[in-house]
């Protein structure tokens, strides 16, 4: 489950990154390396999209810890 844990928490920082990159400098990383919305950035943007979904349960993990 840790290695699940740090996969998909890293595909939410790469996502995080891009968003800001698309908010502060107009620039789509994925994009540009991938290409405009091709079969390989279409599934980028959907890993990182699964991997946000899936962080949420964190919220519960930090709550069961904590008590």
């Amino acid at each position: 489950m840790k290695i699940l844990d740090y996969l998909l928490l890293t595909l939410v920082i790469i996502g995080a990154i891009n968003w800001g990159l698309i908010g502060f400098l107009n620039f789509d990383l994925v994009r540009v390396i991938f290409g405009d919305m091709s079969l390989l950035s279409r599934i980028i943007y959907a890993a990182v999209g699964i991997g946000g979904l899936y962080a949420i349960s964190y919220y519960g993990r930090i709550h069961t810890a904590n008590d």
